[in-house]
């Protein structure tokens, strides 16, 4: 909490001019942009948990644990003090707060409480509020709800795990899930020489104790003290397969998990990624032999959107901070918020943030309806185009509303530096902006139906303007020549979510917001830095819908 009643008037000076604490933020009832989203794409049965669940997400004691976690990064203890292996990972206190608020309201299972009813445009939801405060939790709570389409390839194993996964119970303590209140999942896929190439992976599986040991390694594997594991390993060929590999072992004794080493990360820093050694390590496959990689896709299809739609909510929060500064501060006798250069600048990032809102929630909104076929095609591809585009935007803005508080901005007690540093991890975790693009060029090889559903939905909007009439255009242009299109594939992608997201927002977003996305990143030149919204856009009209409630028309 803040320091109540500090000295102002100090022997030297008065301070002035400097902003007040933010205090609590409301996530869900302050972001209108949010709220009308998720209006538009039908998810009304989902407010009433949203609605508590961002009062919640948005505290000061809960950002205040946030700054804990990531100032007291977790410690490796692959021994007990006798010199025995328990490959444990150990946590600052604030960290398993964060992570009991998060399995309570549900960041890691709403989709699956809520099947048939908006689950995955809830579970999006949930995860733009709660990434405002923390990231590094959303880890485990993103790889357990991704995890549930694999699960269900086998359901012996799926009738044990489910209740544990759709528990509102944390429990931290390193003992069989069998024994717990309730559980979380991680994967580990990647190894050292193959990255992304999961198919170059030598880990190896052979059948033994009731179910299959593995051997070999694992170079990304977070949230280790996670109960499960999806695996990737190669069985005698058969290639790749899915196994789920508990913590535990059936018969109550530890598994085989040999914990190497914690990274020392960029960001994301209140998570423990690890690397991990197999030897013997028992496991039960998860779907069919061989096919490995079609059994896990669809976690990695969930942990896209997660990416997504946890950048789109950094881009909230980073805008939240620079808007709460500028409001309070002045410089040449005018308060910064009202200087136009800074209007620009704010405007545009309130565009941007919108703009990926809508295009991560439009994608959620077709996973919920996977039913009709065109939104299932869609889904599919979306998922990798918002992925892309969402995280590759979220770091420029980020810096950008970083430099909107000036040096106040650069230094450890200001979010903005934990959020700068976070920034980056989305566009790696899943597969870094090429394997987008080369996933969505596959996807439109193989499922011409979901490049086909993209064109249906962006021509929905056409007439609505014709600088998106001409971003559609182009966009089939680029579709039509197939010469060196695997090397144009970042053109392409960024076309896709460009009139998707016109398509949306001339369709359902106030006016003044959808000019300024068309006039900007439709026109005839999109510069892509921010401030530059050109003549004929209304900066104070984005700006008031973009400010909290209760704030808007501050420091005018």
């Amino acid at each position: 909490m803040p320091p109540r009643t500090p000295m102002d008037r100090l022997p030297t000076h008065d301070v002035l001019n400097m902003p007040p604490y933010i205090g609590d933020q409301d996530l869900w009832a302050d972001d209108r942009a949010l709220r009308d989203w998720t209006g538009r794409m039908r998810g009304d049965s989902a407010v009433p948990h949203l609605s508590g669940a961002g009062a919640r997400a948005g505290r000061e004691t809960v950002f205040a644990r946030a700054d804990q976690a990531n100032a007291n990064p977790p410690e490796a203890k692959p021994f007990d003090r006798y010199g025995m292996r328990v490959n444990q990972v150990e946590f600052h206190p604030a960290y398993h707060e964060l992570m009991a608020q998060a399995v309570s309201d549900m960041h890691h299972n709403y989709a699956w409480h809520h099947e048939g009813d908006n689950g995955h445009l809830g579970q999006a939801a949930l995860t733009y509020m709660f990434a405002q405060a923390e990231g590094g939790v959303l880890c485990p709570m993103s790889m357990t709800y991704s995890a549930v389409p694999a699960l269900r390839t086998a359901p012996e194993i799926a009738a044990e795990w489910m209740p544990r996964i759709l528990s509102r119970d944390y429990d931290p303590r390193d003992i069989p899930a069998s024994e717990k209140t309730g559980a979380t999942l991680g994967m580990f896929m990647t190894e050292k020489q193959g990255g992304s190439d999961v198919r170059a992976n030598t880990t190896f599986a052979v059948r033994g104790d009731g179910g299959w040991l593995l051997t070999g390694h694992k170079f990304f594997c977070s949230a280790p003290m996670s109960d499960a594991f999806l695996v990737l390993a190669n069985t005698e060929g058969m290639g790749l397969s899915c196994f789920l590999v508990p913590r535990w072992r059936p018969d109550g004794t530890r598994n085989a998990l040999f914990l190497q080493r914690l990274k020392d990360k960029l960001g994301n820093r209140s998570n423990a990624s690890s690397e991990m050694e197999f030897q013997n390590t028992w496991g039960q496959m998860v779907g069919d032999e061989g096919r490995g990689v079609r059994t896990i896709i669809d976690m990695v299809i969930g942990n896209r959107i997660f990416c997504a739609m946890s950048s789109a909510g950094m881009m909230r929060q980073a805008l939240v901070q620079a808007l709460h500064h500028t409001t309070h501060r002045s410089a040449f006798q005018k308060r910064l918020i009202r200087q136009p250069l800074m209007q620009n600048v704010l405007a545009d990032m309130a565009v941007e943030t919108e703009a990926c809102l809508a295009l991560g929630l439009r994608v959620a909104h077709a996973m919920d309806n996977a039913d009709d076929p065109a939104e299932d095609a869609l889904a599919r591809i979306g998922t990798a185009v918002a992925k892309y585009w969402n995280c590759k935007r979220c770091p420029s803005l980020v810096v950008e509303a970083l430099e909107c508080h000036g040096g106040p901005g650069y230094v450890e007690e200001s979010l903005m530096p934990r959020l700068y540093r976070e920034a980056p991890v989305n566009s790696i975790w899943e597969g870094s902006g090429n394997i987008m693009g080369l996933d969505v060029l596959r996807a439109m090889s193989r499922e011409p139906e979901s490049i086909a559903a993209v064109l249906d939905e962006v021509e929905k909007a056409r007439g609505n303007d014709p600088r998106l009439d001409r971003a559609i255009d182009a966009l089939r242009d680029e579709l039509a020549d197939a010469d060196g299109l695997e090397g144009r594939m970042r053109i392409v992608t960024e076309l896709i979510a460009l009139t998707l997201q016109g398509a949306l927002l001339t369709h359902g977003a106030p006016p003044d917001v959808a000019e300024a996305f068309c006039a900007s990143r439709l026109g005839p030149v999109y510069r892509g830095s921010f401030g530059t919204l050109p003549k004929g856009c209304d900066p104070d009209a984005i700006i008031d819908r973009a400010l909290p409630r209760n704030r808007a028309q501050t420091g005018t």
